[in-house]
């Protein structure tokens, strides 16, 4: 029997998609409930608000006004609003509508509340810890993640994560056995060696809704093919970071049974009519699909033994640039913005194709075929049409807001990722600002006003949940094929079709969510491992376009690109590290002279909450004509600058 409990009822009215209903009932202004990153975009919704009516900005702890505004298309706007004391809270007050949950404002919040759980998620969600003792047939769908299979490509997004603010994750090193290693990195190497030991594997993985092959070919159990995908990018990073951690004598294994199966496996390739079906959401042959092989994939496999092997005296850098060329072209020439099943229908797959595209620009932009910017800024004006409404949500078409019957994970959290890394390259602060609002759409700012991770009290004692939420989404599966109750930074649900413009009637459905309670105002599923990639994908892209890396003179008052041996420098770098508002934290960069050998220089927070960090740095004894160069991040996702020495 399920239970179905009222929580509150909102009277449904819209002033869009074709329905003028009234509106009865007035609705407190919806914030993102843990709060703005400083200098970044800053918004809120008060529903059926009139244009010009007055809002206010209260700080909490001492109750000043800080802040008047006015509203606008049901929408306030407070960019400009920067506040330096991080850790004071405000509300947003609206005469009539009451006022909004408590928000921070603070540098780079968003990082420090969502990168460790970022990683926490794909910790907790392995199918077993011990890979000597792993049984694949008693991990649903094939594991190396819990209701996930090969498809997950973790490792390629949790490389990515580190790579763009690595310094930030050498401050957890507890939880996976080595006090050394930073957990992210022991992860990393988990879900290499889980890949490698499966690389041929074939056999019975439990229930599946499907099967795998091209149309008229032998079917396939198990998505093993995807974990070349996976070795390829550790062995690009092995020459980048992860040497320090990973053995020569894994490397070189790692990176033979990727020579030597890559084309056989279609590594080379833009996949398609690769997954058959048996759910209902996406009953039949996909050409993409959130399983099997996703539109883009093969450029960041391609792209990341390209890495790999230009480090190698007997490489083959070539061929795979060539692939990775051909499947970007594939793209550049076959992406159809309004073919749904290139878009939406793919769910949590759609963010890998302007990921892809966009990635290439940043780490080989010299060797991207012509049109890949001009493809991804098509793309970026068919997202602004899309998310032309005062949620900033990407509707699926001229009369339907969002699907009827199921869960949309796969969108606004993996496409604020996909909006930072497009808006880098095309210099489009808008586009920033619509990759903020999507985010601010996960962390509560959507119809429900609700994070979209459900708040339970066993999440919240193991620091499962993200700080400074109050609402999370209303339901949750009990504990289905994934077992994901206690894992950290799980997200479950999204508003449906019906919750829009405004959740008129939300409802906690316990028990079993499928059948008879799908439509439900508050559906939820199970969270699934690649829904938490999607937003993996969006706490590393936020970074890119934040970070910085300058060099001043002695003094730290002009910047300089100059200098001389025997000098001392000052190094400053803007990066998501500030952890502790009380105390200025620590981070580091890499400085390489010439040729040799980089090397890590500790920087410190120049006061604490300020994001800025610092160090002197000596210039050694150099050939005149000699570079130095400082740099913070890899896979081009880093930033850099640096000196001649003259």
């Amino acid at each position: 029997m399920k239970l179905i409990l009222s929580v509150f009822l909102l009277i449904y009215s819209s002033q869009l998609m074709g329905q003028n209903s009234a509106i009865q009932e007035k609705y407190p202004p919806f914030v993102n409930q843990a709060g703005y990153n400083l200098y970044e975009s800053k918004r809120f919704v008060c529903y059926g608000a009139p244009d010009n009516k007055p809002f206010s900005i209260i700080n909490t702890k001492n109750n000043e006004l800080v802040f008047e505004g006015k509203i606008l298309n049901n929408q306030g706007w407070f960019s400009e609003f920067n506040p330096v004391t991080a850790g004071d809270e405000y509300i947003i007050q609206v005469e009539g509508h009451g006022q909004s949950k408590p928000f921070w404002i603070a540098d780079h919040l968003m990082e420090k509340i969502s990168s460790k759980l970022a990683y926490d998620f794909f910790i907790d969600v392995r199918g077993y810890e011990d890979l000597d003792k792993y049984d694949m047939s008693k991990v649903y769908g094939g594991g190396p993640s819990r209701d996930g299979g090969s498809y997950g490509l973790e490792t390629i997004f949790e490389l990515l994560q580190y790579a763009a603010n690595p310094a930030l994750y050498h401050n957890w090193k507890t939880e996976l056995g080595d006090n050394n290693v930073p957990d992210l990195i022991e992860l990393i190497l988990w879900h290499a060696e889980f890949a490698y030991k499966y690389v041929d594997y074939n056999g019975p993985t439990g229930n599946r809704h499907g099967t795998l092959g091209y149309e008229g070919t032998p079917r396939m159990n198990f998505d093993y093919w995807n974990t070349l995908d996976q070795l390829a990018a550790v062995c690009a990073a092995y020459h980048s970071f992860l040497k320090p951690y990973l053995s020569e004598k894994n490397y070189l294994k790692y990176r033979k049974v990727c020579l030597d199966n890559w084309e056989k496996y279609d590594r080379h390739k833009v996949v398609r009519y690769w997954t058959y079906s048996t759910k209902w959401v996406d009953a039949g042959f996909q050409e993409f699909n959130e399983m099997g092989n996703a539109f883009g994939q093969s450029v960041f496999s391609n792209l990341f033994m390209y890495l790999c092997e230009i480090h190698e005296k007997d490489g083959q850098p070539d061929k795979f640039l060539k692939y990775a060329q051909e499947s970007a072209q594939d793209i550049i020439t076959n992406w159809d913005f309004n073919n749904p099943r290139h878009m939406w229908w793919i769910r949590n797959a759609e963010h890998i194709t302007p990921q892809a595209l966009a990635w290439f620009l940043m780490v080989a932009p010299d060797q991207a075929p012509a049109g890949t910017i001009e493809k991804l800024a098509a793309w970026s004006i068919h997202m602004k049409q899309k998310t032309n409404n005062f949620w900033k949500y990407r509707v699926h078409s001229e009369t339907e807001w969002a699907h009827p019957r199921t869960k949309e994970l796969g969108g606004a959290p993996a496409l604020g990722g996909s909006m930072f890394a497009v808006a880098h390259l095309l210099n489009d602060p808008s586009l920033r600002d619509l990759g903020w609002a999507q985010v601010d759409f996960v962390f509560g700012l959507n119809p429900v006003g609700a994070h979209l991770g459900h708040k339970s009290e066993e999440r919240v004692n193991i620091g499962g949940f993200w700080e400074g939420v109050e609402e999370g989404w209303p339901q949750a599966h009990p504990d289905g094929y994934g077992k994901l109750r206690l894992v950290r930074g799980t997200l479950e649900g999204s508003p449906l079709n019906n919750q829009f413009p405004i959740a008129r009637n939300v409802e906690i459905i316990t028990g079993d969510n499928e059948g008879q309670a799908i439509g439900k105002n508050a559906y939820a599923t199970e969270g699934w491992s690649i829904s938490n990639r999607g937003w993996q994908a969006t706490v590393t892209f936020t970074t890119i376009g934040s970070h910085h890396v300058r060099i001043f003179d002695h003094e730290y008052n002009k910047e300089i690109n100059q200098t001389k041996s025997g000098q001392t420098i000052t190094i400053e770098l803007k990066a998501a590290l500030n952890l502790d508002w009380n105390k200025s934290d620590k981070g580091w960069v890499e400085i390489q002279l010439g040729n040799d050998h980089p090397q890590r220089i500790e920087v410190t927070e120049t006061d604490a909450n300020s994001g800025i960090f610092t160090a002197k740095y000596k210039i050694p004894k150099a050939e005149k004509g000699s570079r130095l160069k400082v740099s913070y991040g890899y896979f081009g996702l880093g930033v850099a600058s640096d000196l001649l020495i003259n």
